[in-house]
């Protein structure tokens, strides 16, 4: 450490007073107690700086940490003033990064801060540097400010060695405290925003603690999961899928620090209904393989469950209604081609139309398969143009009419309804599955679309006198596949037809529902905004 000394500018002799040296045990005792007590860096390095102007007899001082990129910077001062302070500070940053030469940079840096101090004081002030060493390696300096040069004695530089090297392991504990402190902070921040529920089990699965997440999952606070054990929080509603924690460790679980464990099923939870659930467990080994900490990510798969259970609908629907058609279109064809019958005009006219008709009914099921696929990838297509809704109706009820002989289709519309912008396609979509859905349920009588005029939109109503639609199916009638039990049974369809139309209304900036009518049939209503002439242009 001479050497270090020696280039950090302590060639300057100091003759301690007597009743100075009575303290020099106090000083190196008071950093002791900094080193075991105080870990705020900031406190630190300015307990450390008050000690170091009293130990050194000086007026102000500063000391200079060096950051990991090789970086100095002024962290903590004491009566320098401001604007000398800023060109301190000014001049270190530009300071270049270069680890071998760290303690020529001490030195450099105490030749400038003389120059600056005895331009700045007019020949009042001169600086003195104490290292901070931590191993080989530089991580700081003490800058005293003082009004003499006088020359150290052996003693006093053995002093000032001991306490710069007591000074350099307090910062490098406050450091890595510092260090610590924001890990931990880190991780209880990733913890909190982490949308699945996270528990840190200790080895005797006692919860160390419990995330946001998995509190909200349970409907428990915190405090009511903490420090409880595993199994009885985490208690099946029925036999789950894969090993559950107790039976994979009774298997000699884990065995390397890579041996995730997965386990699925419905969980209990607190006054609510089972919760689906998937739970990785990760084991957290000590250097020598023991176990420290079991990790489990707990994440909610109602959604993967609907979405099988929608796959599983749509296979079942699409098989179904794909093969009628087709079936029928094959057995006609196939006696059409029989040689060993004559056909009467009649009979090939009446297969052809029910080949037609079925053919017409594939076509229109493949093109709502392809919509209902658009939409879920996003590629739902608007194209507006001026639309007359009474045209628009009125050549529906014509062509839905010839569909059946068992209703009346009637169109209760004002003449005077609005022209809006929308898709004229699309909108006949909606109003053609609408009536059709009301002649297939209904089975007979009038089946009605209506329309009125309100200032900032239109509605049109379709109704019919069948049976109705029950209380418990109208929340999820719009639902993708979604058929009433009742319906299934008695009429064919894959459920997509009020999926799309609600998709095409609310792409219109308008909304669909359904009017509650018990014992009065159905009637499913939408709104589409209008547009007045001026927002035209």
């Amino acid at each position: 450490m001479p050497e270090l000394e020696q280039s950090a500018g302590l060639g300057y002799n100091y003759l301690m007073l007597p009743d100075f040296r009575v303290r020099q045990r106090d000083y190196l005792l008071e950093i002791s107690r900094a080193i075991t007590q105080e870990l705020d860096l900031d406190q630190l390095l300015g307990r450390i700086l008050t000690v170091s102007i009293e130990m050194l007899a000086g007026q102000a001082g500063l000391i200079a940490l060096r950051e990991e990129r090789g970086v100095w910077r002024a962290a903590v001062s004491q009566n320098i003033p401001q604007p000398f302070l800023r060109a301190i500070e000014t001049w270190m940053a530009q300071i270049p990064d270069e680890e071998e030469s760290a303690v020529q940079q001490i030195t450099d840096i105490n030749w400038r801060l003389n120059e600056l101090t005895y331009a700045a004081s007019l020949g009042l002030l001169n600086s003195v540097g104490l290292p901070l060493v931590e191993g080989k390696r530089v991580i700081g300096a003490i800058y005293i400010f003082r009004g003499y040069p006088d020359m150290f004695s052996g003693n006093d530089r053995a002093l000032l060695s001991s306490f710069a090297n007591q000074a350099a392991i307090a910062v490098r504990n406050a450091r890595l405290f510092t260090q610590a402190n924001q890990e931990r902070q880190r991780l209880n921040a990733l913890l909190d925003s982490a949308a699945d529920g996270i528990l840190i089990l200790r080895a005797d699965h006692h919860i160390q603690r419990a995330n946001p997440a998995f509190c909200r999952l349970m409907g428990l606070p915190a405090d009511k999961i903490n420090e409880k054990l595993h199994d009885e929080i985490i208690v099946w509603n029925s036999r789950p899928q894969g090993l559950t924690l107790e039976a994979a460790e009774a298997g000699g679980w884990p065995l390397t620090a890579n041996a995730h464990l997965y386990v699925e099923g419905d969980l209990k939870r607190n006054g609510q209904t089972a919760l689906p659930v998937g739970i990785t467990y990760a084991p957290l080994l000590s250097a020598e393989g023991g176990l420290l900490n079991i990790i489990a990510t707990v994440r909610d798969i109602t959604r993967f469950r609907q979405a099988e259970e929608i796959k599983s609908t749509f296979i079942s629907i699409v098989s179904h209604e794909l093969k009628t058609p087709v079936a029928l279109i094959k057995g006609y064809v196939s006696t059409l081609r029989r040689e060993d019958a004559e056909w009467d005009r009649a009979i090939v006219a009446d297969s052809l139309e029910v080949i037609e008709e079925e053919a017409d009914h594939l076509a229109e099921l493949i093109e709502n398969l392809l919509d209902a696929s658009r939409l879920q990838a996003g590629g739902f297509a608007i194209k507006k143009c001026d639309v007359n809704l009474v045209e628009l109706a009125r050549s529906v009820v014509e062509r839905q009419q010839t569909q059946t002989s068992a209703h009346t289709i009637v169109l209760d519309m004002p003449e005077n309804m609005p022209v809006i912008l929308a898709d004229d396609t699309r909108l006949r979509q909606v109003l053609i599955n609408l009536v059709a859905n009301a002649v297939k349920y209904s089975r007979g009588g009038e089946v009605r679309i209506s329309g009125q005029a309100l200032p900032d939109q239109v509605i049109i109503c379709v109704s019919d006198q069948g049976p109705g639609i029950a209380p418990g199916d109208i929340p999820h009638i719009f639902d993708r596949f979604y058929r009433a039990p009742e319906a299934s049974r008695r009429t064919k369809g894959t459920g997509l037809g009020l999926y799309l139309a609600r998709a095409i209304i609310e792409a219109h900036g308008g909304r669909i529902w359904v009017d509650p009518r018990p014992g009065e049939g159905a009637r499913v209503c939408f709104s589409l905004p209008r547009i007045e002439e001026d927002d035209r242009f």
